[in-house]
């Protein structure tokens, strides 16, 4: 059965249609100050999704925010057709809310067949099932990262290594980050919607090796982070019912610039998707 927090994002997930390739989105019971962009870029992609004329996978969507998003209103979702084929398709998605622009999304779809394969190596980590909930790392914790104890939690994670806030704790330092996801509870069996629940999940933790590796964490320090663009390449069809591992690390930062990089990988090794995230990341030295 699935909890409440994963049929709040199966029911936003489910876009409704209010015009010609228009479509609005909601959002869920629980919220951030502003949009949460994993969100977004999830119903942006289901919104693309829903005009192909030709059943297509996809292959990359690349995304820009451009303004923070209301969580005390829908948003817009507007398709605009670039191009269709048999085994190509491109969609653009502008996010809108009350005419404001906040991100436009690229959206590209390949039926490319079978061709030559090979595989970056899986890191070595510990089984999902032996590794603690992300309720039983909050503990102890509430009052330190009050906003992630409070957050909308539709998927289960299992970090394989100390989060960001239990690191600071011990006054560790980690330039990586891998963390076990999976939703928390039945999916239905589109697979579009399996997409878009990793979409939504390649948000969660793919700025932190930018801090960890500084030796700094949400709540214990005083950051400012907002993603500014985020890219996803779909290598392989993802099955959300089973545990997909998110392995993130961080290869620079500069000009209050950060770039967090990783890939999804099966319980076997395979990649799933690759992701690329930009954010502003600023460091203000002193207590939060």
């Amino acid at each position: 059965m699935a909890n409440a927090d994963l049929t709040d994002l199966l029911a936003i997930l489910d876009l409704s249609s209010i015009g010609d390739d228009v479509f609005a989105g909601a959002h869920p019971r629980k919220n951030p100050v502003r949009t949460f962009g994993g969100q977004l870029m999830a119903q942006a992609f289901v919104a693309a999704t829903r005009t192909l004329d030709h059943q297509l996978p996809p292959s990359a969507l690349s995304v820009h925010f451009i303004a923070g998003g209301d969580p005390a209103a829908d948003i817009e979702f507007h398709v605009t057709r670039l191009r269709d084929e048999r085994r190509f398709a491109n969609r653009r998605v502008d996010a809108m809310q009350d005419g404001k622009l906040l991100a436009t999304a690229l959206v590209s779809y390949l039926s490319g067949g079978h061709g030559l394969e090979h595989n970056t190596a899986m890191p070595q980590t510990p089984d999902p099932a032996t590794l603690p909930t992300i309720d039983e790392l909050l503990v102890g914790y509430e009052e330190v990262v009050p906003h992630f104890v409070t957050a909308l939690r539709p998927i289960q994670w299992r970090y394989t290594n100390d989060p960001a806030w239990v690191m600071r704790d011990k006054g560790g330092q980690l330039a990586h980050n891998r963390v076990w996801l999976t939703a928390d509870g039945p999916m239905p069996a589109d697979p579009t919607m399996h997409t878009a629940a990793m979409i939504y999940s390649s948000d969660t933790t793919v700025l932190d090796s930018i801090i960890t590796t500084h030796g700094l964490s949400w709540g214990w320090d005083r950051i400012f982070a907002v993603t500014i663009n985020h890219s996803v390449w779909f290598h392989r069809q993802v099955d959300f019912t089973d545990w997909v591992l998110y392995a993130t690390e961080s290869p620079v930062a500069a000009e209050s610039r950060g770039l967090g990089t990783g890939h999804f990988f099966t319980r076997d090794g395979q990649v799933v998707a690759t992701v690329v995230q930009e954010g502003i990341v600023k460091h203000f030295p002193g207590n939060p």
